[in-house]
């Protein structure tokens, strides 16, 4: 017999705003809920929270390795590195159990805690019985994508799957395959306990999706401590004893390299939970990497069905997935009809340098309006001068004609904390810089690299070489 909810949500990340939501509104509606990992999203077990736990022990040692440019000497002994990764694993098991907890025993809640996979129209198969539902609400999630490298199902290798749960003992050579934001933090935190890391990505310079001058930067900066080859495939992996062996073909050249490793993180993207769940068996359609098709209402194809979150293959950031809850709420259970903004969605790299963007980049701007570039270097402040952090630098993009903020991106300390004032601007009215001009900041604060970025404004075709000229 098949049972019915009013509603089927698959995850326990972000979705679990809505139904927190409808159940404080005094809902009588029943709730399934299907999760096929540890309890909580990615961005509690596996994702954000750990890593961002990881690297504020990474950014104190980095500190430390840092101080004798002030005069200061110390001496760091090694860390306690399987300390480190199980009080972090730890603190994110006890709070996932909780939640686990706080589901099983609601109520209106029933927790299948297994694949859902779809078998006809709102009917889901959940471990061998079939379920169906109202309304249904895909925050699935992704998955580690990986890449079909010859001999990978061969080795052992991590993932941000299971790289807090099983990683305790430091690896004394890691191989990164993948140069984006996850390859980077892990690589930069391992790089700082004391492995040896190595960085292998694909594209010219790490951090593509950034602005290049910002991947130069942090590219410049890391290799100090880790050694980053870009423009290089991985071809081959293979094991030789206790020994892991990585192939990569140099892209310009043709030659291969080939590394010795203790561990291997891949760190080569997302992949869909499509294949799995078969959300065209219920009629709600695919690109053809199989992420989840919606409107700007954050609706499917099908009547009644929702995706949001990483299930569309858009911009993965937790902030992102709870702002689209938020839209998914109104619409579905509201019966309104909001459409989703996305022209201000920032986001930030937890390396050292810290990186944040929002909005548009340079070259995407040029495309479609008349602009302006403003740029700052930390160290035109004094509280930059004092840091020593000369050449970092905010640089934002706005409408030459209303003065519209387009685009902001930051190379430097606190990056993801001084781009805020210009995404909150940016979601203004009129999305205007003039509160900037107007208003005051403080002094000596860093916060006046973003003020004086706004105030040294030039055209496109100036800034670059007003810049290397300064």
């Amino acid at each position: 017999m098949v049972k019915h909810y009013d509603v089927i949500v698959f995850g326990t990340g972000s979705a679990m705003n809505i139904v927190s939501e409808l159940i404080n509104q005094g809902t009588e509606a029943r709730f399934a809920v299907i999760e096929n990992n540890m309890v909580g999203g990615i961005c509690l077990t596996r994702g954000c929270i750990p890593s961002k736990m990881l690297l504020e022990v990474a950014r104190n040692i980095y500190r430390i390795k840092e101080a004798s440019k002030f005069g200061i000497e110390a001496t760091l002994k090694p860390p306690d590195f399987a300390y480190i990764m199980e009080r972090v694993w730890q603190r994110i098991y006890k709070e996932s159990r909780e939640i686990e907890h706080s589901l099983k025993h609601h109520p209106l809640i029933d927790l299948y805690q297994t694949d859902g996979v779809f078998v006809g129209d709102y009917t889901v198969d959940v471990g061998g019985r079939e379920i169906e539902g109202d309304k249904i609400l895909l925050c699935t999630g992704s998955k580690p994508k990986t890449p079909k490298i010859p001999g990978i199902d061969e080795v052992e290798y991590y993932t941000n799957d299971n790289f807090f749960r099983d990683l305790r003992k430091l690896p004394r050579k890691t191989v990164i395959v993948g140069a984006g934001y996850v390859g980077l933090e892990l690589g930069f935190f391992l790089a700082m306990m004391g492995s040896n890391v190595t960085v292998l990505g694909r594209r010219p310079l790490v951090l593509p999706e950034e602005e290049p001058e910002i991947s130069q930067l942090v590219q410049r900066d890391l290799s100090r401590y880790m050694n980053i080859k870009t423009n290089h495939e991985v071809v081959e992996l293979r094991a030789s004893g206790e020994r892991k062996i990585v192939v990569a073909e140099n892209k310009a050249t043709g030659e291969n390299l080939e590394l010795d490793a203790d561990a291997i993180l891949i760190a080569s993207g997302r992949a869909s939970y499509s294949d799995i769940t078969r959300p065209e068996k219920t009629g709600v359609k695919t690109d053809d990497k199989g992420w989840i098709i919606v409107d700007e209402y954050l609706r499917t194809t099908k009547k009644d069905i929702w995706a949001f979150g990483d299930a569309t293959g858009r911009m993965m950031f937790k902030h992102k997935a709870n702002y689209e809850s938020i839209v998914v709420y109104y619409n579905a259970f509201k019966g309104e009809e909001v459409k989703a903004d996305y022209h201000a969605v920032p986001h930030a790299v937890f390396t050292e340098p810290e990186v944040a963007s929002v909005g548009l980049k340079e070259e995407e701007a040029r495309k479609k309006f008349d602009i302006l570039v403003g740029y700052a270097s930390y160290g035109e402040t004094a509280k930059g001068e004092a840091m020593m952090v000369e050449d970092y630098f905010v640089k934002v993009i706005l409408d030459k004609e209303s003065f519209r903020i387009l685009g902001a991106h930051i190379v430097g300390p606190e990056a993801s904390l001084l781009i805020q004032e210009i995404v909150n601007l940016m979601y203004t009215e009129s999305g205007s810089a003039e509160p900037i001009y107007r208003g005051m900041h403080i002094h000596p604060a860093l916060s006046e690299v973003v003020e004086r970025a706004f105030f040294h404004l030039h055209e496109p075709e100036d800034w670059h070489r007003h810049v290397h000229d300064e």
